[in-house]
């Protein structure tokens, strides 16, 4: 019994663990920082994965290039089987006659078969380049070629990034607000009891009890749609990150972490942060591409030498079981020169298309110089208003907030009517959600402004 017993609790477990290996993701909990998020997005968003296959695929192309100047080497094989041998006619003239024979007439031609019925040749085949204008040009361009890739890389990166922590910001703006709703609600409630019970005792009309329910009501309502945009923010930060949506994520950074100030935009005496930003460093890298290949147009003009060997080992024999017993070789080598001379007009016409590409992309570049300049300039001064109309949103509330508790104890006392306090209760909940939009502008303008000036790498 006790061996029974053994076995059937290691069935039990063998199964339990067969289920639980059969669970669907989403049960794990993750608790994250926003360099957590943006570090888990570096690993798992799409864009970002693709972005390093692209990296890891230019490398293979890049060998592909070199090995294009690597010897060649062909193998090759041959077999035949001449169901008919060719027949060939030659004058009769060129054949002796037959001691007595009668000459055949001039002009005859008698038909000869030439050939065997079986053939077969192994052959091996050697091509390397000596000189090549464009593959130079090409090992010279591998570099920018690979610094391409991994710009592209970095950009989708820096895409992530802001995406994240937008995101993120977008969450922990969420949680504030509910926190602002929470302390209406509170207050409201004790409100309402207090007045409830004055409109028992006869002290307070009933209509001063129906305005703070309703205004409870529609706080309460607020707080519920709040609540289900937070889940909702909560799926398009997992969604940036590249997380499934299922999985549970909890953030730890808060509010306070955050630093907003003035000195962030202090940045007057850069006058080459361009140069920082990767969408620049990609119109540079696709310059000097653009100049390779114009090179690269130009090396067509000069001639190519290759050089080639071949050896054959050929095989015949009219019968199959014989035919690889006598081989016959042959062997050559030799140089190749390729010499261009007229070609209708077509190299020097994409040579000059190959120019005008360049010129374009210099232009372009010079282009994109001024509009990150005036992106950065519109980044500083959206940052400086959001911060000024943050701070003036956050004395509004304190003056919301006094206000209404001036105008409750002037209710209280009887000097005041029940109408003030509600409009002071609607005036500090505008003035909370006007905050929680400032803020979110604030925090989303501080994202654009680092990402203007290049301080997001």
């Amino acid at each position: 019994m006790k061996h029974y017993l053994i076995i059937l609790c290691l069935l039990c477990l063998f199964y339990l663990e067969g289920k639980a290996q059969l669970v669907p993701p989403g049960n794990q909990t993750y608790s994250f920082t926003l360099q957590d998020c943006i570090n888990y997005a570096y690993e798992h968003q799409d864009t970002v994965i693709n972005a390093a296959l692209d990296v890891k695929s230019t490398e293979y192309r890049i060998k592909e290039i070199i090995g294009g100047g690597l010897p060649q080497i062909n193998a090759g094989a041959l077999f035949q089987d001449y169901l008919k041998i060719p027949t060939t006619l030659l004058p009769a003239d060129a054949f002796p006659t037959a001691p007595g024979a009668t000459p055949a007439p001039p002009g005859t031609f008698i038909p000869v078969k030439f050939g065997v019925k079986y053939q077969s040749n192994l052959t091996l085949d050697v091509n390397q380049i000596i000189f090549d204008g464009s593959y130079l040009v090409g090992l010279q361009a591998r570099n920018t070629y690979r610094e391409l890739s991994k710009r592209n890389y970095s950009r989708s990166k820096i895409d992530a990034n802001v995406n994240v922590t937008k995101a993120y910001y977008q969450v922990l703006v969420s949680n504030e607000q509910i926190k602002l709703l929470d302390a209406n609600l509170a207050q409201l409630k004790q409100q309402l009891d207090q007045t409830t019970a004055q409109n028992k005792q006869g002290f307070v009309e009933k209509i001063d009890v129906d305005r703070l329910a309703y205004q409870y009501n529609a706080l309460q309502t607020q707080r519920e749609n709040v609540i289900r945009l937070l889940a909702l923010n909560y799926q398009l930060l997992k969604f940036q990150m590249g997380m499934p949506i299922g999985e549970n994520l909890s953030l730890k950074d808060k509010l306070a972490d955050v630093k907003l100030n003035e000195n962030t935009a202090d940045l007057n005496t850069d006058t080459t942060f361009y140069k920082n930003r990767v969408e620049y460093n990609l119109f540079e890298t696709q310059v000097k591409l653009n100049g390779y290949d114009v090179k690269r147009r130009k090396a067509l003009f000069l001639p190519s030498l290759s050089a080639f060997g071949n050896y054959t080992s050929a095989f015949q024999n009219n019968g199959f079981a014989n035919l690889y017993n006598n081989t016959f070789p042959a062997s050559y080598i030799g140089l190749r020169l390729n010499v261009p001379i007229f070609s209708g007009g077509q190299r020097i016409n994409q040579l000059r298309q190959t120019q005008i590409t360049l010129q374009k992309s210099q232009n372009d570049l010079y282009r994109l110089k001024d509009a990150l300049n005036l992106q950065a300039s519109r980044a500083r001064v959206v940052f400086f208003n959001g911060l000024q109309t943050l701070n003036s949103q956050r004395r509004n509330q304190d003056l919301a907030r006094e206000v209404l508790r001036v105008s409750k104890i002037k209710y209280q006392q009887g000097v005041g009517s029940s109408i003030e306090v509600t409009q002071a209760q609607t005036a500090l909940e505008d003035a909370d959600n006007k905050y929680i939009q400032g803020l979110y502008d604030a925090l989303v303008s501080k994202v654009e402004l680092d990402k203007a000036y290049g301080r997001i790498q």
